[in-house]
């Protein structure tokens, strides 16, 4: 399991996403534990960025939600992390 690292981006844009929507907040929080446990399910649908996210990763959380992160490994202690860089919808996040 990999350690998920919330960037300040993405704690503000998880707020705004689903500061009065509950459910959506679940899904995305279901959305994360499998990121943790393993970011190729298939039903995440990670993909790489290209362009000016080029480095970046994204899945998919639902239909028109997408979480924006890179992964990075932490040499001090030995363990691979994914910083978690953005939420949104599709047109907001490219």
């Amino acid at each position: 399991m990999r350690k998920l690292v919330w960037h300040n981006s993405f704690k503000r844009a998880l707020k705004k996403y689903t500061r009065h929507d509950d459910e959506t907040k679940g899904i995305i929080f279901n959305t994360l534990e499998e990121l943790a446990k393993n970011p190729f399910h298939p039903g995440l649908r990670t993909h790489k960025l290209s362009g000016k996210l080029k480095g970046l990763w994204a899945c998919w959380v639902e239909y028109d939600c997408r979480i924006i992160f890179r992964f990075e490994s932490d040499s001090e202690i030995g363990e691979e992390m994914i910083v978690l860089i953005d939420l949104g919808t599709h047109d907001e996040v490219y």
